[in-house]
């Protein structure tokens, strides 16, 4: 399975959804990366990804976008494969 990636706040719903969704596809570890206790983060996802909201998510080197990016991502059918590691 794909490393999975996730920048979030502590009280984000759309972070707490992504999750879930993941959760249900299998992925047992998230490595998230919490912006609102380190501001550097936050600066550093920002460069990276060019976005300033949460969550922001990255399945092997892809950074796939945020939760409506991933549900999308779901409903076209190709999450399962990047979770499987094909096409990340």
């Amino acid at each position: 399975m794909s490393k999975i990636v996730m920048y979030a706040t502590a009280v984000c719903p759309f972070c707490v959804r992504a999750e879930q969704l993941l959760r249900r596809k299998g992925v047992t570890e998230i490595e998230k990366i919490r912006i609102d206790l380190d501001p550097a983060q936050r600066d550093h996802m920002m460069q990276i990804t060019g976005r300033r909201t949460v969550p922001q998510i990255f399945i092997g080197d892809r950074h796939v976008g945020g939760c409506d990016d991933l549900f999308a991502l779901d409903h076209a059918g190709e999450l399962d494969p990047l979770l499987a590691g094909k096409g990340a």
